[in-house]
């Protein structure tokens, strides 16, 4: 079984990347993708902790990108890191200045939170939800993102400017495979109307299977990548448990029961680039 969408501590997910490869085993995953919030930086313990068992580790990303004002995130899979490392130096900077204005509107708001960062984590809302629980303001971090941090909410922060097309081009100069993340969540446009610019901009797949997809939407995505000529992806979108997102879609590991034939057509799209 396939896991092509999966987060640790080094971004916004709860269980380190030693103790995903253990969750995924336990699962019955065979093949685990780390894709981290803009950085890379879980890779190498995945790697480690999966060499005794029959894992293998699928090294990726989750780039955030905007379109039309809202939040677009990409997948990228096997990307060249010694390219990719330098230029997601400024998004990872990005998601501090973000995380830290957030803060600061809380603390005007009459709620001041510490954000502690451990190494590598990158920061995202759900660290920011955790710390208003820590501090007693609410009782669940879905409480922060329903009163302040969802779109639209007094303490909520846009990304910094960086585009899709920039994120697309970003990811093949570096040989990763571009794929458009749970299409059906995002807010700013509708995806068939959206659709074609991406391809020709150069997206490469589309994550078809995601827990948050009715059938018709998967259906749909199908059939696009059927038209386009687009890649199939799929996972779990895992952060662990007691994440603290605003919905209950990061469900179980596994749960899809994706089969490991997704990711020969995905392999021969990296090797298509690198060449």
């Amino acid at each position: 079984m396939l896991e092509l969408h999966c987060h640790t501590t080094h971004s916004d997910g709860t269980l380190t990347p030693t103790e995903l490869v253990s969750a995924a085993l336990a699962a019955g995953v065979k093949v685990l993708a780390i894709t981290d919030h803009d950085t890379l930086s879980g890779w190498n313990e995945a790697i480690t902790a999966a060499k005794p068992y029959d894992i293998e580790i699928v090294p990726g990303l989750e780039l955030s990108t905007v379109h039309n004002g809202r939040s677009l995130h990409l997948l990228g899979f096997y990307p060249n890191r010694d390219r990719l490392q330098p230029p997601l130096q400024e998004r990872i900077a990005g998601r501090f200045r973000r995380a830290q204005k957030m803060v600061d509107r809380l603390a005007d708001l009459g709620y001041p939170v510490e954000l502690s960062m451990r190494g590598t984590m990158v920061p995202g809302r759900p660290h920011i939800a955790n710390a208003l629980v820590k501090a007693g303001y609410i009782q669940s971090p879905q409480e922060a993102f329903d009163r302040w941090l969802g779109e639209g909410k007094p303490a909520y922060v846009e990304y910094e400017k960086f585009s899709v097309f920039e994120g697309i081009k970003l990811l093949r100069d570096c040989t990763a495979v571009p794929v458009w993340a749970h299409p059906y969540l995002f807010c700013g446009g509708q995806v068939e109307t959206l659709l074609p610019d991406f391809v020709a901009a150069g997206l490469m797949g589309l994550e078809v299977y995601h827990p948050s997809h009715t059938i018709a939407q998967t259906q749909t995505l199908e059939a696009l990548c059927q038209q386009y000529g687009l890649l199939k992806t799929g996972g779990s979108d895992y952060h662990g448990p007691a994440l603290g997102k605003t919905d209950d879609r990061h469900t179980e590991l596994n749960h899809l029961h994706l089969s490991t034939e997704l990711l020969t057509p995905l392999k021969q799209a990296s090797i298509g680039l690198s060449q």
